[in-house]
């Protein structure tokens, strides 16, 4: 793949995610503003969304192979895999509303909610997962864009109107929101690829890929998310609010990395062995560099921006997030390197045992530092967890793929130069083209 396909691809995906997380920073400020207690119960529902939602991202991931990998047309697998997935949201809303009439915790008041949005919630992760396999990173973005700006209009107009959303408003707009856009991209999905009749038979023989793909997703969420979980069990909803901040704005880091990720998942999945390897080095590469250079200025906005936005409860925020940066910014390579295992060699379990072997570690840690030390011990375990798995995944990759690790740990400066310039190159070219009269 050129250089200029990768950033062109990556600076597309980039700008809709930095839109988006622009947004949702906004819906983080709308909520936090609340007090650290409703920012605990909305980052509770968002992890709890996002696990739900990775237990089913193999129906998504299977079109993507099928397409970039086998080569295979996108109709005879679109149908198939939304069908899958609105069956499989269909059953969890009937379990989250079972789970919901037992729970009376306050963090966990959204579940209701929840089960309401369920069977529509899986059709955007599954809509991406084809324009993923097309290398097509538009309708990816808009699919990232458009519900936190739904949600966010939604709740502009109720102030403008002076029905200010309460706290289980706000929650039910933003699960609105992600329904709705779920259900217009499929069908938009359908009307632009057209629809072949499912070949039931041949999903069967994915049973096992979606299975090990879903659970992969699940234990990185997990391992995303359960140091939150923890906080909130141990030290409160409060803490967890704070904490959440802190994860959410060191996270910002990621947008960067799986930016690049996606736009060249379609060309790890090459079947060229030397081309897919040496493709995810390069990535890798490149996504470690930027995010070195990212990070200080990440950090010194957090520790001026979000006090100030949010209020000073949040004042441990940039604290803990400085005690997250260093697995934060190892673990960037985990999206390359899934892209790797799940697209070209076709075995997320090894995702999967890099993630379980980060959530194993997470847990035994925070389960020692955060009675301890509350939010900071988790933010340490955290770090931790991401530092000594990463390495085990690096491991892995160099032993599949055949490389040393000279070759996987040393990258090519004179390519990461090129790669790091294109974007700027790019845009001297555009302002010296001759303009219309």
């Amino acid at each position: 793949m050129s250089t200029p396909s990768i950033s062109r691809g990556a600076l597309v995906h980039l700008a809709a995610r930095l839109l988006a997380v622009a947004l949702g920073m906004g819906l983080v400020v709308v909520v936090a503003r609340r007090g650290p207690e409703a920012q605990g119960q909305f980052s509770l529902l968002m992890a709890t969304e996002a696990v739900f939602v990775a237990l089913f991202s193999g129906f998504g991931l299977v079109v993507a192979r099928q397409i970039s990998h086998h080569r295979e047309q996108a109709p005879a697998w679109l149908g198939g895999a939304l069908v899958l997935a609105l069956a499989a949201g269909s059953v969890a809303a009937g379990l989250f509303a079972w789970a919901g009439s037992r729970l009376d915790a306050p963090a966990y008041a959204f579940v209701p909610l929840l089960a309401a949005a369920a069977p529509l919630l899986l059709l955007s992760p599954t809509v991406s997962g084809l324009y993923l396999g097309l290398g097509r990173m538009g309708p990816i973005s808009v699919i990232g864009v458009l519900p936190p700006l739904l949600a966010l209009l939604a709740i502009g107009a109720l102030q403008l109107a002076g029905r200010p959303p309460g706290l289980p408003q706000v929650l039910a707009l933003w699960l609105g929101a992600r329904a709705l856009v779920g259900a217009a991209m499929a069908l938009a999905a359908l009307r632009g690829q057209g629809l072949a009749r499912p070949d039931w038979g041949a999903w069967r023989t994915h049973a096992g890929f979606c299975s090990v793909v879903g659970l992969t997703n699940v234990l990185s969420w997990l391992n995303y998310r359960v140091d939150l979980f923890i906080v909130e069990r141990v030290a409160g909803l409060a803490p967890a609010g704070v904490y959440s901040v802190a994860v959410t704005a060191a996270e910002l880091l990621w947008f960067l990395s799986s930016s690049l990720s996606a736009a060249a998942y379609a060309r790890i999945g090459a079947p060229e062995p030397a081309q897919a390897a040496a493709l995810t080095l390069r990535v890798m590469h490149l996504n470690l560099a930027l995010l070195l250079l990212a990070s200080p200025l990440l950090l010194a906005a957090a520790w001026w921006l979000l006090p100030a936005l949010l209020g000073p409860a949040y004042a441990p925020a940039p604290f803990l997030m400085l005690l997250l940066l260093p697995g934060v910014w190892a673990y960037a390579s985990a999206s390359t390197l899934s892209a790797w295992y799940t697209n070209f060699l076709g075995r997320p379990q090894l995702s999967a045992a890099v993630a379980a072997t980060s959530l194993a570690i997470n847990v035994a840690v925070c389960a020692l530092l955060v009675p301890r030390l509350g939010a900071a011990g988790a933010a340490l375990a955290t770090s931790a967890s991401y530092l000594l798995a990463i390495g085990w995944g690096l491991a892995l990759f160099r032993r599949h793929a055949g490389l040393t690790w000279r070759a996987v740990l040393r990258p090519d400066l004179a390519q990461l130069g090129r790669d790091l310039a294109a974007p700027l190159a790019r845009l001297r070219r555009r302002g010296a083209r001759p303009q219309p009269r």
